[in-house]
């Protein structure tokens, strides 16, 4: 019976796998890589790529419907922060592309089954509760400036916003702080579910590999930082639709950058 453990692998020894420098070419390469693994097509793309649309949707209608028109915009950014965990079955695509092997909705079904599981789920907790910690500095920000009274309207709401000193105040407030948790993530997770994934060694040596990964190369981890930024606006801009294709790309892009920035494990 495989041993449960989440923050270490299942042995006691602990060993910090090297991390390779990179180049700006190298991020654009895994980019390519990812657009290769999507162009694949298999039929349950359309499945995996459906919840990020769909659940969006229900979320931006819940924060309408609940009068929390401020939110939605931390709503949409924050897709960010739980974009890493959600992607977890186009990894395991790609991986089984990699080495020949099946990738019918089976093959990544069979995920259930990895001993990896319970340190991956640890670590969506912990992006989960980061994203509402966003939401809740969004909400902050927004009474420090306007109060507790929800907006009247659209209108109104895009009026203050886009006309008033609080409202331009509380528009650079929410980015600086929206750019300190996107960093934050980034650093913690940029390959942390890649390697768990394939290495099983639990979720301290995945983050502390991360933030190594991020330490030496500033320059080209802040332009994915970038390109996942601008992808996922894309994605948004058409009611969400445009998430089918552009969540995919990404998470395949993902494990390729993994590949360049941690040398394999020894067999």
């Amino acid at each position: 019976m495989t041993q449960f453990h989440v923050w270490s692998g299942p042995h006691s020894d602990y060993s910090r796998p090297a991390v390779r420098r990179i180049g700006v070419a190298d991020v654009f390469d895994a980019l390519k890589a990812g657009a290769r693994d999507f162009n694949e097509k298999p039929s349950h793309y359309v499945f995996l790529a459906m919840i990020y649309p769909v659940v969006g949707i229900l979320l931006m209608a819940w924060a309408a419907g609940a009068e929390l028109l401020p939110l939605l915009f931390p709503l949409a950014s924050g897709f960010a922060l739980i974009g890493p965990f959600a992607a977890i079955g186009l990894y395991e695509i790609s991986r089984r592309r990699e080495r020949g092997l099946g990738t019918q909705g089976r093959d990544i079904w069979a995920l259930r089954h990895s001993p990896a599981l319970p340190s991956m789920l640890a670590l969506g907790v912990m992006l989960a509760i980061v994203f509402v910690l966003w939401m809740v500095t969004a909400q902050g920000i927004y009474t420090a400036h306007f109060g507790e009274a929800p907006p009247t309207s659209v209108g109104a709401f895009m009026g203050d916003l886009l006309s008033t000193e609080a409202g331009w105040s509380m528009v650079f407030q929410g980015m600086l702080a929206g750019f300190c948790f996107a960093v934050v993530v980034l650093a913690c997770t940029v390959i942390a579910f890649p390697m768990m994934l394939e290495r099983d060694c639990g979720a301290a040596c995945a983050i502390e590999t991360s933030v190594r990964a991020t330490m030496a190369n500033p320059g080209p981890i802040a332009l994915w930082g970038l390109i996942v930024a601008a992808m996922l606006t894309i994605g948004f801009i058409p009611l969400m639709v445009g998430l089918i294709v552009t969540m995919p790309i990404l998470g395949h892009a993902t494990w390729h950058l993994y590949r360049k920035l941690v040398a394999r494990p020894a067999r």
